[in-house]
C-alpha cells in the first residue's frame, strides 16, 4: 500500500474483537490481578489482603460505618463484607457492635491498633503508584476512565 509520500506502509491487521486478547473483560480482569499482586507485599506486613485494605481505606475515611453503608462504598454485597470486617476484629483492627438507635445496624469501627496503622496503610498508595511508574495524572485519567465504566451516569 502506497501513501501520499510514496513510502510504504504496513497494513495494521486488527485481529477479530472475539479474540481473548483483544476482549476489554479480560484486559480488566489481567489489570485488576495484577493490581492485587503489586499490593501484596505491602498489604502482608500490616497483616491485611487486599480486600481487608479496602474495608480499612473506607474505615479510615469516614468511622464509625455501618456494614451497609461499608458494602455500598466498597460495592461488595453483606455476604463478603461480613467475613472481611469478623477477620478484621478477630485481628483486633476493629469493633463490631449494635447500633443502640437500630439494632438490625451494626457499626464498624477502627480499634486504636487499627488507626496507628493510618500512615503505612496510606503509604500503600505511593507504593503502588512507584510500581506501577504512573504519574498522578495518568493516574487520575485511568480511575476517570474506569470510574465511568464501573459507575456509569444515569439518564
Amino acid at each position: 500500500m502506497e501513501s501520499r509520500t510514496g513510502s510504504r506502509r504496513t497494513a495494521k491487521r486488527t485481529p477479530p474483537p472475539t479474540e481473548l486478547g483483544q476482549q476489554l473483560s479480560f484486559a480488566l480482569y489481567g489489570a485488576a490481578n495484577r493490581m492485587v499482586r503489586l499490593h501484596k507485599p505491602f498489604l502482608e506486613p500490616l497483616g491485611l489482603t487486599f480486600p481487608q485494605y479496602l474495608v480499612m481505606l473506607a474505615l479510615l475515611d469516614g468511622a464509625p460505618l455501618t456494614v451497609g453503608t461499608l458494602g455500598a462504598r466498597l460495592d461488595m454485597d453483606t455476604g463478603t463484607i461480613t467475613p472481611l470486617v469478623k477477620r478484621l476484629e478477630a485481628a483486633g483492627m476493629v469493633t463490631r457492635v449494635r447500633d443502640r438507635t437500630d439494632e438490625r445496624r451494626v457499626l464498624v469501627d477502627l480499634t486504636t491498633e487499627g488507626r496507628a496503622l493510618e500512615s503505612r496503610i496510606r503509604g500503600v498508595t505511593d507504593q503502588i503508584k512507584s510500581a506501577c511508574q504512573l504519574t498522578n495524572d495518568d493516574i487520575d485519567d485511568l480511575r476517570h476512565t474506569l470510574d465511568g465504566l464501573a459507575h456509569p451516569a444515569t439518564d
